[in-house]
Formats: structure tokens, C-alpha cells, sequence
């Protein structure tokens, strides 16, 4: 069984760690989830400030 959770990224970060969480998440590279937010402005920076202050940190690694 899958046990990973959506989560913010504590190394792939470049201003919340949304897009490193969700490309972490989905196996996806940051670098193509950020151009999809960048591309869908209007409602991607909605959902981005949601997710921001709704997802939990990832338990940061030594």
C-alpha cells in the first residue's frame, strides 16, 4: 500500500514548497509542475495560496 502524503517539500523549495511537494508526491520533475502553475495564473495562485497554508511540512532529514 502507497503510504506517501501529499506534503510540502523541505528541500524542494522555492517559496512554500507546493510545487516540490506536489512533483515529490507524483514522481513528476518541480521544474514542469511550476511552468503548470505559471501557465494557469488565474486560478493556479488560488489553489497555490490554499495549498501553501493547508499542507503540512515534511519531516525535515538530517
Amino acid at each position: 500500500m502507497n503510504n506517501k502524503k501529499l506534503r510540502k517539500s523541505s528541500t524542494d523549495r522555492s517559496l512554500y514548497g507546493v510545487c516540490g511537494g506536489i512533483a515529490e508526491f507524483f514522481g513528476f520533475s518541480s521544474f514542469l509542475i511550476r511552468l503548470l502553475f505559471i501557465f494557469v495564473i488565474p486560478a493556479s495562485l488560488l489553489i497555490y495560496l490554499i495549498l501553501a497554508n493547508t499542507l503540512a511540512d515534511s519531516p525535515r532529514s538530517l
